[in-house]
């Protein structure tokens, strides 16, 4: 198949989306297909160009300027259909999914679309709090509409599936968590000397344990209360230090809070490191700790699995199938007190239990299985697409 992969966020970008997008081109070309990715230019871009990789113009988001925007010039639209697609691949609800829906209306392909991200959740971005309520709802509306438009869509989690559903989605939808290079974070990968090389670079003493956080610093993650959490173990975790990896809008806030609750000399905030190095990195954590509710898969989550660690998570519909507690990770309830429960637990020889058998809970996702069921999805989608197209 001839197959057009058209994203707001591509490699050198690090995040849940680029990754995703960078692992699926990789492996369908290994299945025999001709893959054309679409993407805005971002920082690096020059560095990191490839076969059929696309990279159009763009500019920072106002509101997010760590992001960029393809800017729709008629080069950039033409670039688009001018490639005889089998498949339109959109990965986004703005811009580049725009451009994918109009190539494929010129082309006359098929279109499927992933929906990564849970629009209603990232809202406080537009409004500071303000008619929020009345946003969600236009966001639930809008990506009714949008899915609705597909042959057929990608939920990365049953916890998406039933979201669009329970939106009012009527396109087929098909759950197919993203998958990863599960082999690439294998610990033993990498010497005892770099091992420590990285928790020095962290600021990591000689005998210290490590709580890791890795991924977007931003409000919709709930760092904040894995902060507390921390801070309210600490008296019994003393040799623990909390290391967060990454960077968003959150990040500089970060040590201010940790210094008002009385853990700063034991808290680092480390900053964003390059995703090709991101393996090494894990390697500096013993639990990994995320409380967010706005993941629609959580791919961080899989990564520590894989990198082993005791992964230790607020409990949340998309880690269905992903965490069992106690024997996968550790899962606990909403409030402080049970996620600082859970933290002790972590950093107990059940953790230590937990984080031995870790890698083998995260092999189901990987990268090959998840290319093979997205080449049925495609396949899927064309038939589809033919019998309404008779």
């Amino acid at each position: 198949m001839r197959i057009g992969i058209f994203t707001d966020s591509y490699y050198p970008e690090i995040n849940g989306v680029a990754t995703s997008c960078l692992m699926l081109r990789r492996e369908l070309i290994a299945r025999g297909h001709e893959v054309h990715v679409f993407a805005p230019q971002c920082r690096g871009w020059e560095d990191q160009q490839a076969e059929n990789v696309h990279y159009l113009p763009s500019a920072p988001l106002i509101l997010l300027k760590d992001r960029n925007f393809t800017i729709p010039f008629p080069d950039s639209v033409r670039e688009g259909h001018e490639i005889p697609l089998d498949v339109v691949h959109t990965q986004s609800e703005f811009v580049m999914g725009y451009l994918g829906h109009h190539a494929s209306s010129r082309l006359g392909c098929a279109l499927v679309h992933t929906y990564h991200t849970a629009w209603e959740e990232y809202t406080n971005y537009l409004t500071h709090g303000l008619a929020d309520e009345k946003v969600k709802a236009a966001t639930r509306k809008y990506s009714k509409w949008w899915c609705n438009r597909f042959d057929r869509v990608i939920a990365p989690t049953g916890k998406t599936k039933d979201l669009l559903e329970h939106y009012g989605v009527r396109a087929p939808v098909d759950i197919i968590p993203s998958g990863m290079d599960i082999a690439r974070f294998a610990q033993e990968r990498h010497s005892a000397e770099d091992h420590a090389a990285v928790r020095a670079a962290c600021g990591v003493r000689e005998g210290e344990r490590v709580l890791l956080y890795l991924g977007r610093m931003s409000k919709e993650k709930n760092i904040d209360q894995v902060m507390r959490a921390f801070a309210m173990a600490h008296d019994r975790l003393p040799d623990v230090r909390f290391v967060l990896i990454g960077e968003g809008p959150m990040r500089a806030a970060l040590p201010e809070m940790a210094a008002q609750l009385g853990v700063a000399d034991f808290v680092n905030v480390v900053g964003p490191k390059p995703w090709e190095e991101i393996d090494r990195w894990y390697g500096v954590g013993d639990v990994f700790c995320s409380a967010s509710h706005s993941e629609t898969q959580g791919l961080t989550y899989v990564e520590a699995m894989a990198s082993g660690l005791c992964v230790c998570a607020s409990a949340d519909p998309c880690l269905d199938g992903v965490i069992t507690d106690g024997v996968s990770g550790i899962l606990a309830g909403q409030s402080d007190e049970e996620l600082c429960a859970a933290l002790l637990r972590a950093f107990s020889a059940e953790g230590q239990a937990i984080a031995k058998k870790s890698a083998a809970f995260a092999q189901p996702f990987g990268a090959a299985a998840f290319a093979a069921k997205v080449e049925e999805c495609y396949r899927r989608a064309i038939e589809d697409h033919r019998k309404l197209a008779e």
